[in-house]
């Protein structure tokens, strides 16, 4: 597989209306917003994005928009990870169908999952289709349903488009582990850390990271990843304590803390959709007050 994952590579919230359904207008100027400010790839809709409240329709829809807005300007993959494997496989055709250039899928939800059968599922994901395939690994989120090093190294030497990884359990010694088990196998494997912890993981031969903090800071993002690239760890310190104190913010009450920042930035993508709360007033008003003491307002774009 030629695709090669790099960088501060964003995967967007999903705009949604007053009524809570998708406000498509706005999704694509969202995912436009994030091309023209850095990003090297879009990945959509990690759970950041709502993917378990949207319905496999919606999921399509916005998709397809996210595939157009895109435009080849650079790589997007498609999150298909659903609770029925029906629902991932019929996400994974129309992503290829509509033209994404890989599809990313996380360790079957809500079961505690043996190692063989978290193994069977990719395997027979990635042998269906021609797709690049990313893994998701998030043990903190699925109780401890996740990769090891030999697992990893399994799926390598079985699938030919298994490229990367999405990394998220936080966790340096299980993210070198895994490392050390795939790169012998391929040197290109990408290991993407799952929000802007990019000075650990690159300087483990990581690849760059999922962003969540882009949807607010991309320049602050770009500042770090391009400081580690270069080695400069003096400069890539200063930026990822800012961006660790950021991600802690938008933790707390994650989603809604995320929307509430871009309403800050003047690009607004609305509610989040129920159970979730949407971000109160109040705490918007913490957010603003929080960007302001860290120099985020003066530095970062606003609006699209």
């Amino acid at each position: 597989m030629t695709l090669v994952l790099k960088g501060v590579m964003q995967s967007p919230v999903t705009p949604l209306k007053a009524d809570f359904s998708p406000d498509y207008d706005t999704f694509e100027r969202l995912v436009d917003f994030h091309v023209r400010t850095g990003a090297t790839a879009i990945s959509w809709p990690h759970h950041k994005a709502e993917s378990h409240n949207l319905t496999i329709a919606e999921r399509k829809a916005l998709a397809e928009v996210a595939i157009k807005a895109v435009a080849k300007r650079v790589p997007i993959s498609i999150h298909v990870s659903a609770l029925a494997l029906e629902d991932t496989f019929d996400l994974a055709r129309h992503a290829q169908a509509k033209g994404a250039d890989a599809i990313i899928a996380i360790t079957p939800y809500f079961w505690k999952y043996p190692p063989e059968a978290i193994y069977d599922y990719f395997v027979k994901l990635g042998t269906s289709f021609d797709l690049p395939l990313i893994a998701y690994n998030s043990p903190s989120y699925l109780d401890g349903i996740e990769f090891t090093g030999e697992l990893t190294a399994r799926l390598i030497q079985r699938l030919p488009n298994f490229i990367g990884m999405k990394e998220a359990s936080f966790n340096s010694e299980k993210y070198f582990e895994i490392l050390r088990a795939a790169l012998p196998l391929r040197p290109n494997f990408a290991m993407i850390a799952g929000v802007e912890y990019l000075l650990p993981s690159i300087s483990l031969g990581g690849a760059g990271s999922y962003s969540s903090a882009g949807a607010i800071c991309p320049n602050l993002c770009v500042e770090l990843y391009e400081a580690c690239a270069a080695g400069q760890w003096g400069r890539a310190r200063a930026a990822q304590y800012k961006l660790s104190q950021l991600w802690l913010i938008f933790r707390d009450q994650y989603p809604s803390s995320l929307k509430g920042g871009c309403v800050i930035m003047g690009r607004p993508v609305g509610p989040t959709r129920p159970p979730l709360p949407t971000a109160s007033p109040e705490r918007v008003k913490f957010i603003e007050k929080r960007l302001q003491e860290l120099g985020i307002l003066d530095t970062e774009p606003h609006g699209w």
